[in-house]
C-alpha cells in the first residue's frame, strides 16, 4: 500500500473501520469462531466463506490469510449527489439508490455536506446452481424483499442467474465487534507494511552511499559529506520515501558529528551526536579515540526533534572554514589526530 493510498483510505473511514482486513488463521481456527469473534454472529460464516472464494466445509490451516470485509465510511463534500458518491465509492453512478437505501433515506434526497456515510461492502458471489436473487437476498440480505437491491445493483433487469455468474451483493451489516476492530487496527500496520517496500529501497539506497560518505570524511571532503549525509536523512523522512535501519541512521549522525565539528559548525554537531546516540545508544564516547572537540559536543548534545527534517536549513558553504587536513581514522566513535582538526 502507498503513501497516497493510506491517506485516501484514512478519508474513507474516518471511523478507523477498513474495507476489508487481512487476518492470519491461529492454529485451532474456524470460520464460524472467526465470525463469532469478530462480527458477534456466528452466522457471518456464510460472509466469510464467499468473501475468501471457500468451500463450505474448507478447514483453515495455521498461517492462511482470511479476508475479513467490513463496511467504510465517508464524509460527504459539498455538492456531492448520491449518483456521484456512487461512481467513486461504488464503481458506478447507478449504484446511488443502493448507497442512498443503505444510509436509511431516499436517493432523490441529495445527503447533506459533511454528512458520514456508510458504504456497503460489496461481497463477490459466483451463483450455483438453484440461486436466485431471492435465494441470495434471503441468504446474505435476511429477507427476500431486498431481491431488487440484487437485481438493481448489478443491473440484471429481472434476468435469471446462471451458474457460474458473478454479482455484487451490497452488504451494510458487517459491524465490527472491539476484537474485530483490535484485530483490523493490526492488520492496517501488517498492509501498510507490506506495502512500503519503500524502506528498504531507502535502506538498499543507504547501503551504497554510506562507504561514500565515510570516504568523504576520510578524506577531508567535510561539505560534500554533508549535502550527502543530509540526503540520506531526507530520504528517510520525506513522506513515502521509506525509513532507515536505525544503524544506519546512526551511521550517518556520526559522520555529521565529525563534519560538522571539523567546518566549526558546534550547534549542528552537537544535534548531529543528539541523533546518532539517539540511534546507538551503547555507542563509546572514548577520550583517548576521540577528538576532544567531539567530546565537548556529545557531552552537551541536546535531543533537537527537529534536527534533519526535511527543508531544514544546511550550512552555507561560503560561510564554512576552509579545511586541507584529512582526519584520522576511527574505531566505533571517530578519532583526530594532533594537529587543529576536531
Amino acid at each position: 500500500m502507498t503513501v497516497a493510498f493510506a491517506a485516501f483510505a484514512t478519508a474513507l473511514s474516518p471511523s478507523g473501520e477498513a474495507e476489508a482486513f487481512p487476518y492470519t488463521a491461529q492454529r485451532g481456527d474456524t470460520l464460524a469462531e472467526i465470525a463469532e469473534r469478530f462480527y458477534g454472529k456466528v452466522e457471518m460464516e456464510k460472509v466469510l466463506v464467499a468473501a475468501n472464494g471457500f468451500e463450505d466445509d474448507v478447514p483453515l490451516l495455521a498461517g492462511m490469510r482470511v479476508e475479513i470485509p467490513a463496511v467504510s465510511h465517508y464524509r460527504v463534500k459539498k455538492g456531492e449527489s448520491w449518483n456521484v458518491l456512487a461512481e467513486t465509492l461504488l464503481g458506478d453512478g447507478k449504484r446511488g439508490e443502493a448507497l442512498a437505501l443503505s444510509n436509511d433515506t431516499m436517493p432523490w434526497i441529495a445527503p447533506a455536506p459533511g454528512r458520514e456515510v456508510t458504504v456497503p461492502y460489496p461481497l463477490r458471489y459466483v451463483a450455483k446452481r438453484g440461486d436466485s436473487t431471492l435465494s441470495i437476498a434471503y441468504r446474505f440480505l435476511g429477507k427476500r424483499d431486498d431481491a431488487y437491491v440484487i437485481d438493481r445493483y448489478n443491473h440484471l433487469k429481472g434476468e435469471p442467474l446462471e451458474p457460474g455468474d458473478v454479482v455484487l451483493i451490497p452488504i451494510v451489516d458487517l459491524v465490527l465487534t472491539d476484537e474485530g476492530r483490535e484485530a483490523a487496527r493490526q492488520s492496517q500496520q501488517l498492509v501498510l507494511g507490506e506495502g512500503a517496500g519503500d524502506d528498504a529501497d531507502a535502506q538498499e539506497r543507504a547501503t551504497r552511499e554510506l562507504p561514500l560518505l565515510l570516504s568523504d570524511i576520510r578524506n577531508g571532503n567535510y561539505m560534500d559529506a554533508i549535502v550527502r549525509g543530509n540526503q540520506l536523512l531526507g530520504a528517510g523522512q520525506l513522506l513515502g520515501a521509506g525509513q532507515l535501519a536505525d544503524a544506519q541512521m546512526a551511521s550517518v549522525h556520526m559522520a555529521l558529528v565529525e563534519a560538522y565539528v571539523a567546518l566549526g559548525h558546534t550547534e549542528l554537531a552537537r544535534n548531529a551526536c543528539a541523533e546518532w546516540r539517539r540511534f546507538d545508544p551503547d555507542t563509546l564516547l572514548d577520550p583517548v579515540e576521540m577528538s576532544p572537540k567531539i567530546l565537548e559536543a556529545c557531552g552537551t548534545a541536546p535531543i533537537d526533534p527537529t534536527f534533519g527534517v526535511p527543508g531544514a536549513e544546511l550550512p552555507d558553504p561560503s560561510a564554512m572554514p576552509s579545511v586541507s587536513a584529512p582526519p584520522a581514522g576511527r574505531k566505533r566513535a571517530p578519532a583526530s589526530q594532533p594537529g587543529d582538526e576536531p
